[in-house]
Protein backbone atom coordinates (compact mmCIF):
# COMPACT_ATOMS: atom_id res chain seq x y z
CA UNK A 1 0.00 0.00 0.00
CA UNK A 2 2.81 2.35 -0.77
CA UNK A 3 4.63 4.71 1.52
CA UNK A 4 1.88 4.89 4.15
CA UNK A 5 3.04 1.50 5.38
CA UNK A 6 6.68 2.43 5.99
CA UNK A 7 6.98 1.49 9.64
CA UNK A 8 8.69 3.66 12.18
CA UNK A 9 8.72 1.56 15.34
CA UNK A 10 11.82 -0.43 14.35
CA UNK A 11 13.83 2.74 13.73
CA UNK A 12 16.72 3.30 16.16
CA UNK A 13 16.05 7.05 16.02
CA UNK A 14 12.71 8.81 15.97
CA UNK A 15 11.55 10.71 12.90
CA UNK A 16 10.75 14.41 12.77
CA UNK A 17 7.93 16.09 10.89
CA UNK A 18 8.33 18.37 7.88
CA UNK A 19 5.58 20.51 6.37
CA UNK A 20 6.36 21.98 2.93
CA UNK A 21 3.99 24.69 1.70
CA UNK A 22 4.23 27.13 -1.19
CA UNK A 23 6.02 29.76 0.89
CA UNK A 24 7.82 28.04 3.76
CA UNK A 25 9.20 24.88 5.30
CA UNK A 26 8.37 24.01 8.90
CA UNK A 27 10.16 21.28 10.83
CA UNK A 28 9.32 19.86 14.27
CA UNK A 29 11.00 17.18 16.36
CA UNK A 30 9.47 15.84 19.56
CA UNK A 31 10.85 13.77 22.40
CA UNK A 32 9.13 11.54 24.89
CA UNK A 33 10.09 10.51 28.40
CA UNK A 34 7.86 8.74 30.86
CA UNK A 35 4.35 9.95 30.18
CA UNK A 36 5.40 13.35 28.85
CA UNK A 37 5.96 14.54 25.31
CA UNK A 38 7.96 17.69 24.71
CA UNK A 39 9.24 19.86 21.90
CA UNK A 40 12.91 19.24 21.10
CA UNK A 41 13.39 21.43 18.07
CA UNK A 42 11.45 23.42 15.53
CA UNK A 43 12.24 25.75 12.68
CA UNK A 44 10.70 27.72 9.85
CA UNK A 45 12.52 28.84 6.73
CA UNK A 46 11.01 30.66 3.74
CA UNK A 47 10.94 29.18 0.25
CA UNK A 48 11.68 31.63 -2.58
CA UNK A 49 8.45 32.64 -4.30
CA UNK A 50 7.69 30.51 -7.32
CA UNK A 51 9.76 27.53 -6.15
CA UNK A 52 6.60 25.69 -5.02
CA UNK A 53 3.30 26.55 -6.67
CA UNK A 54 0.02 24.94 -5.59
CA UNK A 55 1.94 22.02 -4.12
CA UNK A 56 4.07 21.44 -7.24
CA UNK A 57 7.83 21.73 -6.82
CA UNK A 58 9.11 24.01 -9.58
CA UNK A 59 12.67 24.68 -8.39
CA UNK A 60 14.11 21.62 -6.64
CA UNK A 61 17.40 23.29 -5.71
CA UNK A 62 15.61 26.10 -3.85
CA UNK A 63 13.49 23.61 -1.90
CA UNK A 64 16.48 21.41 -1.03
CA UNK A 65 18.37 24.44 0.28
CA UNK A 66 15.36 25.61 2.30
CA UNK A 67 14.97 22.15 3.87
CA UNK A 68 18.60 22.19 4.96
CA UNK A 69 18.29 25.74 6.30
CA UNK A 70 15.13 24.94 8.29
CA UNK A 71 16.94 22.05 9.98
CA UNK A 72 20.09 24.12 10.50
CA UNK A 73 18.29 26.92 12.35
CA UNK A 74 16.04 24.61 14.39
CA UNK A 75 16.04 24.97 18.15
CA UNK A 76 16.12 24.98 21.10
CA UNK A 77 17.83 21.70 20.21
CA UNK A 78 18.97 21.39 16.63
CA UNK A 79 17.26 18.54 14.79
CA UNK A 80 19.85 15.82 14.20
CA UNK A 81 17.64 12.97 13.04
CA UNK A 82 17.64 12.31 9.31
CA UNK A 83 14.44 10.30 9.45
CA UNK A 84 11.39 12.24 8.38
CA UNK A 85 7.62 11.99 8.05
CA UNK A 86 6.03 14.39 5.60
CA UNK A 87 2.59 15.35 4.35
CA UNK A 88 1.30 16.08 0.89
CA UNK A 89 -1.13 19.00 0.53
CA UNK A 90 -4.82 18.11 0.30
CA UNK A 91 -4.82 19.30 -3.34
CA UNK A 92 -2.60 16.30 -4.16
CA UNK A 93 -4.60 13.81 -2.13
CA UNK A 94 -7.97 12.11 -2.02
CA UNK A 95 -9.64 11.16 1.26
CA UNK A 96 -12.88 9.19 1.15
CA UNK A 97 -15.08 7.06 3.36
CA UNK A 98 -16.32 4.10 1.36
CA UNK A 99 -18.94 1.57 2.42
CA UNK A 100 -18.65 -2.04 1.32
CA UNK A 101 -20.43 -5.26 2.34
CA UNK A 102 -18.91 -7.09 5.30
CA UNK A 103 -16.27 -9.55 4.11
CA UNK A 104 -13.12 -11.32 5.18
CA UNK A 105 -10.04 -9.16 5.63
CA UNK A 106 -8.19 -10.74 2.73
CA UNK A 107 -11.08 -9.80 0.42
CA UNK A 108 -11.17 -6.16 1.49
CA UNK A 109 -8.02 -5.17 -0.41
CA UNK A 110 -9.43 -6.23 -3.77
CA UNK A 111 -12.76 -4.55 -3.04
CA UNK A 112 -10.98 -1.32 -2.17
CA UNK A 113 -9.08 -1.35 -5.47
CA UNK A 114 -12.41 -1.37 -7.28
CA UNK A 115 -13.72 1.46 -5.11
CA UNK A 116 -10.59 3.55 -5.68
CA UNK A 117 -10.94 3.19 -9.43
CA UNK A 118 -14.58 4.30 -9.15
CA UNK A 119 -14.08 7.21 -6.74
CA UNK A 120 -10.65 8.69 -7.43
CA UNK A 121 -9.88 10.55 -10.69
CA UNK A 122 -6.48 8.91 -11.23
CA UNK A 123 -5.60 5.40 -12.43
CA UNK A 124 -4.74 3.13 -9.53
CA UNK A 125 -1.19 2.65 -10.83
CA UNK A 126 -0.65 6.42 -10.49
CA UNK A 127 -1.41 6.63 -6.75
CA UNK A 128 -0.10 5.42 -3.43
CA UNK A 129 -2.99 4.44 -1.19
CA UNK A 130 -3.79 3.13 2.25
CA UNK A 131 -6.97 2.28 4.13
CA UNK A 132 -8.35 1.56 7.57
CA UNK A 133 -11.59 -0.14 8.63
CA UNK A 134 -13.51 2.16 10.98
CA UNK A 135 -15.05 0.99 14.24
CA UNK A 136 -18.63 1.33 13.02
CA UNK A 137 -20.56 2.05 9.80
CA UNK A 138 -21.05 5.75 9.06
CA UNK A 139 -23.90 7.70 7.54
CA UNK A 140 -26.55 5.64 5.79
CA UNK A 141 -24.47 2.45 5.81
CA UNK A 142 -26.30 -0.37 7.59
CA UNK A 143 -24.93 -2.85 10.09
CA UNK A 144 -24.15 -5.24 7.24
CA UNK A 145 -21.61 -2.77 5.84
CA UNK A 146 -18.03 -1.79 6.61
CA UNK A 147 -17.03 1.87 6.52
CA UNK A 148 -13.43 2.27 5.41
CA UNK A 149 -11.24 5.37 5.39
CA UNK A 150 -9.30 5.41 2.12
CA UNK A 151 -6.47 7.85 1.47
CA UNK A 152 -4.72 8.08 -1.89
CA UNK A 153 -2.05 10.48 -3.08
CA UNK A 154 -0.64 11.24 -6.49
CA UNK A 155 2.37 9.01 -7.03
CA UNK A 156 4.02 11.69 -9.17
CA UNK A 157 3.59 14.37 -6.49
CA UNK A 158 4.77 12.07 -3.70
CA UNK A 159 7.85 10.95 -5.63
CA UNK A 160 8.72 14.58 -6.34
CA UNK A 161 8.68 15.44 -2.63
CA UNK A 162 10.62 12.29 -1.74
CA UNK A 163 13.27 13.13 -4.32
CA UNK A 164 14.02 16.56 -2.85
CA UNK A 165 14.07 15.25 0.72
CA UNK A 166 16.47 12.47 -0.18
CA UNK A 167 18.62 15.01 -2.03
CA UNK A 168 18.65 17.03 1.22
CA UNK A 169 20.08 13.98 3.01
CA UNK A 170 16.86 12.73 4.62
CA UNK A 171 15.30 9.27 4.78
CA UNK A 172 11.53 9.23 4.33
CA UNK A 173 9.89 6.98 6.92
CA UNK A 174 6.27 7.92 6.40
CA UNK A 175 3.89 9.83 4.18
CA UNK A 176 0.39 11.06 4.89
CA UNK A 177 -1.93 13.95 4.08
CA UNK A 178 -2.32 17.22 5.95
CA UNK A 179 -5.78 16.41 7.32
CA UNK A 180 -4.52 13.32 9.17
CA UNK A 181 -1.63 15.24 10.72
CA UNK A 182 -3.81 18.18 11.75
CA UNK A 183 -6.43 15.95 13.35
CA UNK A 184 -3.71 14.20 15.33
CA UNK A 185 -2.27 17.45 16.67
CA UNK A 186 -5.42 19.52 17.23
CA UNK A 187 -8.01 17.06 18.54
CA UNK A 188 -7.71 15.84 22.09
CA UNK A 189 -7.10 12.17 22.73
CA UNK A 190 -10.23 10.63 24.19
CA UNK A 191 -12.61 12.72 22.08
CA UNK A 192 -15.83 10.74 21.62
CA UNK A 193 -16.21 8.82 18.37
CA UNK A 194 -19.59 10.50 17.79
CA UNK A 195 -18.25 14.06 18.17
CA UNK A 196 -17.62 16.15 15.05
CA UNK A 197 -14.82 18.69 15.00
CA UNK A 198 -14.44 21.02 12.03
CA UNK A 199 -10.92 22.27 11.32
CA UNK A 200 -10.53 25.38 9.16
CA UNK A 201 -6.98 25.85 7.88
CA UNK A 202 -6.39 29.28 6.36
CA UNK A 203 -2.93 29.44 4.83
CA UNK A 204 -0.94 31.85 2.70
CA UNK A 205 -2.11 30.39 -0.60
CA UNK A 206 -5.05 28.10 0.21
CA UNK A 207 -7.79 27.26 2.70
CA UNK A 208 -9.06 23.86 3.70
CA UNK A 209 -12.08 22.39 5.50
CA UNK A 210 -11.74 19.14 7.45
CA UNK A 211 -14.60 17.35 9.20
CA UNK A 212 -13.30 14.95 11.83
CA UNK A 213 -15.46 12.34 13.53
CA UNK A 214 -13.79 11.44 16.80
CA UNK A 215 -10.17 11.76 15.65
CA UNK A 216 -10.72 10.39 12.14
CA UNK A 217 -10.95 12.84 9.22
CA UNK A 218 -13.88 11.73 7.09
CA UNK A 219 -14.49 14.66 4.74
CA UNK A 220 -12.23 17.37 3.33
CA UNK A 221 -12.76 20.19 0.87
CA UNK A 222 -10.79 23.10 -0.52
CA UNK A 223 -12.11 26.64 -0.07
CA UNK A 224 -10.99 29.12 -2.76
CA UNK A 225 -9.52 31.78 -0.50
CA UNK A 226 -6.24 32.52 1.27
CA UNK A 227 -4.32 35.01 3.40
CA UNK A 228 -2.81 36.35 0.17
CA UNK A 229 -6.29 37.20 -1.15
CA UNK A 230 -7.01 39.13 2.05
CA UNK A 231 -3.78 41.09 1.63
CA UNK A 232 -4.54 41.74 -2.06
CA UNK A 233 -8.04 42.97 -1.17
CA UNK A 234 -6.62 45.46 1.34
CA UNK A 235 -4.11 46.70 -1.22
CA UNK A 236 -6.74 47.17 -3.92
CA UNK A 237 -9.51 48.49 -1.66
CA UNK A 238 -7.37 51.05 0.15
CA UNK A 239 -5.10 51.89 -2.78
CA UNK A 240 -1.90 51.01 -0.93
CA UNK A 241 1.20 49.01 -1.85
CA UNK A 242 1.31 45.25 -1.20
CA UNK A 243 3.88 45.90 1.55
CA UNK A 244 1.62 48.43 3.28
CA UNK A 245 -1.36 46.09 2.85
CA UNK A 246 0.57 43.34 4.61
CA UNK A 247 1.45 45.72 7.45
CA UNK A 248 -2.24 46.67 7.81
CA UNK A 249 -3.28 43.02 7.78
CA UNK A 250 -0.69 42.15 10.45
CA UNK A 251 -1.50 45.13 12.70
CA UNK A 252 -5.21 45.82 12.11
CA UNK A 253 -6.47 42.47 10.87
CA UNK A 254 -9.84 42.54 9.11
CA UNK A 255 -10.90 45.80 10.79
CA UNK A 256 -14.19 46.15 12.64
CA UNK A 257 -17.26 44.35 11.30
CA UNK A 258 -19.44 46.06 13.92
CA UNK A 259 -19.16 49.55 12.44
CA UNK A 260 -18.22 51.26 9.20
CA UNK A 261 -14.58 50.44 8.60
CA UNK A 262 -12.64 50.84 5.32
CA UNK A 263 -10.41 47.83 6.01
CA UNK A 264 -13.37 45.55 6.65
CA UNK A 265 -15.21 46.84 3.57
CA UNK A 266 -12.11 46.05 1.49
CA UNK A 267 -11.86 42.45 2.70
CA UNK A 268 -15.60 41.73 2.98
CA UNK A 269 -15.88 39.94 -0.43
CA UNK A 270 -13.01 37.60 0.47
CA UNK A 271 -14.53 36.87 3.88
CA UNK A 272 -17.94 36.27 2.29
CA UNK A 273 -16.32 33.62 0.10
CA UNK A 274 -14.68 31.98 3.11
CA UNK A 275 -17.96 31.89 5.05
CA UNK A 276 -19.89 30.52 2.06
CA UNK A 277 -17.30 27.79 1.52
CA UNK A 278 -17.48 26.74 5.17
CA UNK A 279 -21.29 26.76 5.23
CA UNK A 280 -21.53 24.71 2.03
CA UNK A 281 -19.07 22.14 3.39
CA UNK A 282 -20.89 21.91 6.73
CA UNK A 283 -24.21 21.47 4.93
CA UNK A 284 -22.84 18.68 2.72
CA UNK A 285 -21.32 16.91 5.72
CA UNK A 286 -24.51 17.05 7.79
CA UNK A 287 -27.22 16.58 5.16
CA UNK A 288 -25.39 14.91 2.29
CA UNK A 289 -23.02 12.48 3.96
CA UNK A 290 -25.06 12.28 7.19
CA UNK A 291 -22.08 11.17 9.25
CA UNK A 292 -23.37 13.31 12.13
CA UNK A 293 -26.30 15.59 12.93
CA UNK A 294 -24.32 18.41 14.55
CA UNK A 295 -21.00 20.20 14.70
CA UNK A 296 -19.51 20.03 18.21
CA UNK A 297 -16.64 22.48 17.74
CA UNK A 298 -14.80 24.53 15.12
CA UNK A 299 -11.02 24.91 15.34
CA UNK A 300 -9.16 27.52 13.32
CA UNK A 301 -5.52 26.98 12.36
CA UNK A 302 -2.91 28.10 9.88
CA UNK A 303 -1.53 31.60 9.62
CA UNK A 304 -5.06 32.97 9.33
CA UNK A 305 -5.74 32.13 12.97
CA UNK A 306 -3.56 35.07 14.02
CA UNK A 307 -5.39 37.68 11.89
CA UNK A 308 -7.06 40.07 14.32
CA UNK A 309 -10.85 40.00 14.34
CA UNK A 310 -11.21 37.02 12.01
CA UNK A 311 -12.19 34.40 14.60
CA UNK A 312 -14.93 36.56 16.22
CA UNK A 313 -16.23 37.42 12.74
CA UNK A 314 -16.47 33.75 11.75
CA UNK A 315 -18.18 32.87 15.04
CA UNK A 316 -20.78 35.55 14.34
CA UNK A 317 -21.41 34.59 10.72
CA UNK A 318 -21.40 30.83 11.24
CA UNK A 319 -23.38 30.99 14.50
CA UNK A 320 -20.89 28.51 15.92
CA UNK A 321 -18.14 29.04 18.45
CA UNK A 322 -14.84 29.21 16.57
CA UNK A 323 -11.65 28.92 18.63
CA UNK A 324 -7.95 28.82 17.75
CA UNK A 325 -6.61 25.31 17.42
CA UNK A 326 -4.15 24.18 20.09
CA UNK A 327 -1.53 21.77 18.71
CA UNK A 328 -0.23 21.18 22.26
CA UNK A 329 -3.57 19.80 23.50
CA UNK A 330 -2.15 16.27 23.79
CA UNK A 331 1.13 17.19 25.49
CA UNK A 332 -0.02 17.76 29.09
CA UNK A 333 3.06 19.80 29.96
CA UNK A 334 1.70 21.38 33.11
CA UNK A 335 3.39 24.72 33.69
CA UNK A 336 6.15 23.99 31.16
CA UNK A 337 5.50 26.08 28.06
CA UNK A 338 6.72 25.04 24.61
CA UNK A 339 9.48 27.17 23.12
CA UNK A 340 7.25 28.38 20.29
CA UNK A 341 4.70 31.04 21.23
CA UNK A 342 1.11 29.84 21.36
CA UNK A 343 -0.02 32.50 18.88
CA UNK A 344 2.49 31.10 16.38
CA UNK A 345 2.05 27.42 17.19
CA UNK A 346 -1.09 27.04 15.05
CA UNK A 347 1.16 27.55 12.02
CA UNK A 348 2.96 24.37 13.04
CA UNK A 349 -0.16 22.20 13.43
CA UNK A 350 0.66 19.95 10.48
CA UNK A 351 4.35 19.60 11.36
CA UNK A 352 3.50 18.79 14.99
CA UNK A 353 1.02 16.14 13.88
CA UNK A 354 3.68 14.61 11.64
CA UNK A 355 6.21 14.68 14.48
CA UNK A 356 3.69 12.84 16.68
CA UNK A 357 3.53 10.21 13.96
CA UNK A 358 7.32 10.08 14.16
CA UNK A 359 7.26 9.01 17.80
CA UNK A 360 7.48 5.23 17.60
CA UNK A 361 4.27 4.33 19.48
CA UNK A 362 2.16 6.35 17.07
CA UNK A 363 2.98 4.97 13.64
CA UNK A 364 -0.57 3.66 13.18
CA UNK A 365 -2.44 6.63 14.65
CA UNK A 366 -5.05 8.26 12.47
Amino acid sequence: MGLFNRKIFNAPNKAFGIDISDLSIKVVELSEGGNRRSLSGFGLYPIPRGSVVNGDIINKDDVILSIRKAIEISGPKRIKSRRVVFALPETKAFLRIINIPKMEEDEISNAIKWEIEANIPLPIDQVYYDWRVLDKPLGTAGDNKLSILVVAVSRQAADQFIEVMEAAGLTVMGLEVESLAQARSLIEEGTGNDETTVIIDLGDRAAGFIAVLGRTPCFTSNIPTSIQLITDAISKGLGVSPEEAMRIKDNVGIGSFLKQDPVFEAVRPVLDGLVLGIKNSVDFYLTGLKYSNKIDRVLFCGGGASIKGLIPYLSSRLELEVVPGDPWVNFHQGKILPAVEKSESVRYSTAIGLALRGLSPYEDVY
